[in-house]
């Protein structure tokens, strides 16, 4: 259980912004701006309820998220123009989409003539899934031969795994030689910034999808542990978007991001140039 209040968020953001002015970003009269916003903050008593929040285990919070993943806007599907420049690169192979949910980047393998093997924790996630096989399995033991696909793609996962090394080693595994490796994940800047899955219990309570905070560093250390050479990594900024305006932050089911409409200014000097996404490319070294 966790607890999300929308004070302690707003003062968060305050904070990350004002270490950037004292870095030398901003400054005397955008510094006195916010602690006057921080003072105008701390007696809204709009912002004075917390919520508690359970955290549900990947395989039940996508399970729950299944029916209405692919309804709607989200944001995290930015990945895709950086991927296809990638797969766009690699000729038609055998390809694992790991962790595939309701296929969105399956699709793409068959695109390109890819013969896709598709795996996700998630029965119900799979089951909207298109590919040549389906099999529900957890990413720690893919049910694939050693050395037999010559593509492993996975998006938006790894971040819900607590250690990246058995992981990675396990998609070193299932690759031939040479083969490709091509992640993207919601970059850990904004993990920390609360860009998490939100879902509701069955009984209505608010609850998030469990995930860590994996820095750049822990993917390399994972990647040469297994024998993987990383080609490329892109950290793409988001595209500017006006904060969302909701009267007192809006309910919980918007937060953070209905949150950041109170305080535009300031969530625009904590975001500059903070990335949106963490995309990979490596390849298996030749035994």
């Amino acid at each position: 259980m966790s607890y999300e209040h929308p004070l302690a968020y707003l003062i968060g953001i305050e904070g990350a912004a004002l270490l950037r002015a004292f870095t030398g970003e901003h400054d005397r009269e955008f510094v006195e701006a916010r602690l006057t916003e921080i003072r105008a903050l701390l007696a809204d008593g709009e912002l004075a309820e917390g919520v508690e929040v359970t955290q549900l285990a990947p395989r039940d919070g996508y399970a729950r998220w299944a029916a209405a993943y692919d309804s709607g806007e989200n944001a995290a599907f930015a990945d895709e123009p950086h991927l296809t420049k990638i797969l766009d690169t690699i000729p038609p192979g055998r390809a694992l989409d790991a962790a595939c949910g309701t296929g969105r980047l399956t699709r793409l393998l068959v695109e390109r003539g890819h013969h896709v093997i598709a795996v996700d924790g998630s029965a119900e996630m799979l089951s909207h899934a298109k590919a040549d096989s389906t099999l529900v399995a957890d990413l720690h033991e893919l049910p694939v031969a050693d050395g037999s696909q010559d593509l492993v793609l996975c998006g938006l996962a790894l971040s819900h795994v607590p250690d990246l090394v058995p992981v990675i080693a396990e998609f070193a595994r299932v690759l031939a030689p040479g083969g490709h490796l091509v992640l993207s994940d919601v970059h850990p800047e904004q993990v920390q910034r609360g860009s998490i899955p939100s879902v509701r219990t069955i009984d209505g309570a608010p609850a998030r999808v469990r995930t860590y905070h994996h820095r750049v560093g822990d993917y390399l250390r994972a990647f040469f542990a297994a024998g993987l050479a990383p080609v490329s990594c892109q950290e793409p900024k988001p595209a500017h978007t006006e904060p969302r305006q909701v009267p007192g932050g809006g309910p919980w089911d918007l937060w953070p991001w209905s949150l950041n409409g109170l305080v535009p200014e300031v969530l625009a000097a904590a975001a500059k140039d903070v990335p949106s996404m963490l995309i990979w490319h490596c390849r298996k070294t030749a035994a």
